[in-house]
């Protein structure tokens, strides 16, 4: 958000202008700002957050009427609050996406400046140093990089997409990377769309770009999924599981999980990446998920926030329902369980993830690299690399662990409860011909 202001700034500067940041909890900036200037009206986009941010919504509603302040919310990414049913949100949703784009002319705006320096006793007017430093690892915040990335996508990046999506190396190049900018608002899911569908007609690899496309859609309806039920947030969206799913935690699992030390590399080698570069994509999110909630039987309660605080894309609308979905807890879905072994052998065959990401595997040869516990006494001297000391054992075996979860939940889905809330969850958040055909 820092950076992303400052960019802001730069372009306001021409018109001797900038917006005025402030640094602390918003109803203290808001009694000083209406000590300060005349407040009538208030403009923001309806955010959709966790139940912080909802909380911080109600007490920021009841400030403004008692203020007498009109609070002018937009929506956003095509959400509509309130919403019953999908009976007509795919439409709503392409009426969005198609909509003429507005082009502000700064030229003919007139701003208004804060006089900041009416209080000497401003102490959320600063700039905190710590806001600068970030690890050149992860991408940068900002509209003109957000259009770079989106740009060399459509133009070149894009067309391997489909091929690489579900590998963990090549898709950082391949997929688009304009995810954290969707999620902090440097770019709208409107201006995405209209720019891929103008660049279609004469792309070389137009089915990628079609699949891309299915994904804004995609993004869009998992968060109106959170908005219509945000106790997802902390509760199983399928009712019936309620003290059905019993999964004691046990730290020491969820320790190892956090801090990349589970023995199984490509697990790994997906957590030390993320926490170093804020990107992951996809199927090894899922990965990681799956290997939590079934290889290690814990909770998704007990991972998820952990996650949301390593992805710098981090959108609570996605990232809730996702979590439950491939936690295997919506009663909904088929059952994810990703067997750690086989995604590493099919999406990293050579292990240059691995090698990348878990260094005490980096001279462990490709034929071990997926399994380097079956290494013999000789071998992890040869490849200095000592099972136990220098990399971990696996943290519990790999078949049973996965079988034991696979089997209770494909139980749990055909118990009586969970099929009645399936069909709540249906009707509630699929349209009716797409639910017609899953039933």
């Amino acid at each position: 958000m820092w950076q992303s202001l400052q960019v802001i700034n730069e372009q306001l500067r021409p018109f001797n202008t900038r917006v005025h940041i402030f640094y602390d909890e918003v109803i203290p900036v808001f009694e000083y700002l209406i000590k300060t200037e005349p407040i009538k009206t208030v403009f923001s986009y309806q955010e959709i957050g966790t139940k912080v941010t909802f909380d911080r919504d109600k007490a920021m509603n009841r400030f403004f009427k008692k203020h007498q302040i009109r609070w002018q919310e937009a929506p956003t990414n095509g959400i509509i609050r309130g919403l019953k049913n999908r009976n007509n949100w795919d439409k709503q949703f392409m009426e969005m996406v198609t909509a003429p784009l507005q082009n502000p002319n700064l030229e003919k705006a007139i701003f208004k400046n804060i006089n900041t320096n009416k209080t000497v006793n401003l102490t959320f007017v600063k700039t905190l140093p710590e806001l600068l430093e970030q690890p050149a690892s992860m991408q940068q915040g900002g509209e003109r990089l957000a259009w770079r990335y989106l740009r060399t996508f459509i133009q070149e990046r894009g067309r391997n997409y489909s091929r690489n999506i579900s590998k963990p190396a090549n898709s950082r190049k391949s997929c688009s990377r304009i995810s954290p900018y969707l999620a902090w608002g440097n770019l709208s899911i409107r201006q995405v769309y209209q720019y891929t569908q103008a660049n279609l007609p004469t792309s070389p690899f137009k089915r990628d770009l079609h699949n891309f496309v299915s994904r804004l859609h995609w993004h869009c309806h998992f968060i109106q999924k959170f908005e219509s039920e945000c106790r997802m947030e902390f509760e199983h969206i399928n009712r019936g599981l309620k003290d059905k799913l019993h999964q004691p935690i046990i730290p020491e699992k969820i320790a190892a999980w956090k801090n990349g030390q589970t023995g199984f590399p490509l697990i790994d080698a997906c957590m030390r990446c993320v926490k170093a570069t804020g990107y992951l994509n996809f199927r090894m999110r899922a990965c990681l998920v799956s290997f939590l909630t079934h290889h290690l039987w814990q909770p998704w309660q007990s991972g998820a926030y952990h996650l949301a605080q390593q992805f710098l894309d981090y959108e609570p609308g996605i990232h809730f329902p996702q979590f439950q979905m491939q936690a295997g807890v919506t009663g909904s879905n088929t059952i994810r369980s990703y067997n750690p072994i086989k995604q590493s052998i099919e999406k990293d065959t050579n292990g240059v993830f691995i090698r990348k990401w878990v260094k005490e595997l980096e001279n462990v040869p490709t034929e071990l690299i997926h399994e380097p516990y079956k290494m013999t006494e000789i071998e992890q001297q040869m490849y200095g690399c000592i099972i136990g000391k220098d990399y971990p054992k696996p943290i519990v075996h790999n078949e049973k662990a996965g079988k034991h979860a696979r089997d209770i939940l494909w139980k749990l889905k055909g118990n009586a409860a969970v099929k009645t809330e399936k069909k709540r969850i249906l009707a509630k958040h699929v349209a009716p011909n797409r639910w017609k055909k899953r039933k």
